[in-house]
């Protein structure tokens, strides 16, 4: 079992850059794959996540080329997708298999929900713990066939998945949810008529984002296009991170996402006082993306709650390591999500910083920390959830002695070249 061992480090001075988007990488290769002619993407991630996409697609008989399967962050991966249209896809012999992805399996459901042949789809057993009910009960309404492994009210992979003609619908999300919200809009393109997703809380915009630029119209064909992704910020926001709460610290991340549904930390962490800068902004493939200046800063505690939850819900993990190191009470509330993702993340992250020191509560909807906490060097273990690995990496810079992180192959799903990067900034 992979591990890591963190030393406490000194002072960070770098200039990095961080891999591609993840969100923008699924949706590059979906969307290329249902464009007619190639699709190119620059600086597509090459994670286990993204990578699942790639695979499934290709089983769907879409022909997708890679620059170099090995291409790290650096690189800059190039990707050639030879999309076949709306109506190109043929069924698969094996079954769909997406490893660790929830955006895989939700928003390929979507997509399979308007075929004229039959889909299993299925995932690893955190994938097959993971409720599949929110994109069945709107893709079941549209008129596709699905069953699945049903316990009480939920349904789980694996998911068989009979599509066909669909009809459009207006449907408002119960809760917030870009996979959900992506799945229904992905199903659209194969209805007849206008389907629409109505939100409370916006969710991450990358599908609609992709679909504008695409130039993607009710029910018509498309052509492919150019798609450069910007870097990840929620990948970023490890960096940042340990940039704040480091001693003597200064770092640039360059070309950056910065995409209004996604810049939830970067707001919290500047009202809890920390000294970011946002510079160079632009455009491009329909989405904003900029070069991210941080120095160490004296951090205060705050509330977290409301519509931003959405917009940060990924990066709560690492909030919670700075608040450990921030001045105050930090109070998170209102991700109760966090318990469904590959780990129960509200629960790991609380025992995890726990036993390195961190004064903190587990709430039945997120956790107060008390701040500031000399942390510990201890031994954790990440509950094969790449967040809570890095989140726990993040803290162990700054920690009193050695800390051992265990199980952290699963960083591989989300941000191959962690451990090269990490190994770069000291």
């Amino acid at each position: 079992m992979a591990k890591l061992i963190i030393k406490p480090i000194k002072q960070i001075k770098a200039e990095i850059q961080v891999p591609g988007d993840k969100s923008i990488s699924h949706r590059a290769i979906m969307i290329g794959s249902l464009a007619n002619g190639e699709t190119v993407v620059n600086n597509f991630l090459m994670s286990e996540d993204c990578l699942a996409t790639v695979k499934c697609l290709g089983q769907l008989g879409i022909d997708i080329q890679m620059a170099n399967d090995k291409c790290q962050m650096s690189d800059g991966c190039r990707t050639i997708i030879r999309g076949k249209g709306l109506r190109g896809l043929r069924e698969s012999k094996a079954v769909l298999d997406v490893g660790n992805s929830g955006t895989t399996i939700r928003l390929l459901s979507g997509i399979l929900a308007g075929q004229s042949f039959t889909s299993t789809i299925t995932g690893d057993k955190s994938i097959q713990k993971r409720p599949m009910m929110r994109i069945v009960k709107p893709l079941r309404s549209m008129g596709a066939t699905i069953e699945g492994r049903e316990e009480k009210d939920q349904i789980f992979a694996p998911l068989k998945i009979s599509g066909g003609k669909l009809s459009p619908i207006k449907y408002e999300l119960p809760i917030a949810s870009a996979q959900v919200k992506s799945a229904i809009l992905l199903a659209g393109l194969f209805a007849e008529g206008e389907t629409r997703v109505i939100e409370k809380v916006q969710a991450r915009d990358h599908t609609e984002r992709m679909l504008a630029y695409f130039g993607v119209k009710n029910g018509q064909e498309f052509q492919g296009k150019v798609v450069d992704v910007p870097g990840d910020l929620s990948s970023a926001a490890f960096f940042i991170v340990a940039a704040l709460i480091a001693p003597n610290s200064e770092l640039i991340i360059k070309n950056v996402g910065t995409n209004p549904t996604r810049t939830g930390i970067i707001e919290v962490l500047q009202r809890m006082g920390a000294k970011l800068e946002i510079v160079d902004e632009q455009v491009v493939s329909g989405e904003p993306r900029a070069t991210i200046l941080v120095t160490r800063s004296s951090l205060r505690g705050t509330n977290i709650s409301g519509e931003i939850i959405p917009r940060l819900i990924d990066e709560i993990p690492i909030i919670a390591v700075a608040a450990t190191q921030a001045q105050g009470i930090t109070e998170i509330s209102g991700a109760r999500e966090l318990r469904v993702k590959e780990s129960d993340r509200l629960a790991a992250i609380s025992a995890e910083l726990g036993k390195m020191g961190a004064k903190i509560k587990e709430l039945d909807d997120g956790m107060i920390i008390e701040g500031p906490t000399g942390l510990k060097g201890a031994k954790v273990k990440s509950y094969g959830d790449h967040r809570v690995a890095m989140s726990l990496t993040i803290a162990g810079l700054i920690a009193d002695g050695e800390t051992t992180i265990d199980d952290t192959a699963c960083i591989e799903t989300s941000f191959p070249g962690f451990e090269a990067l990490l190994r770069h900034i000291q």
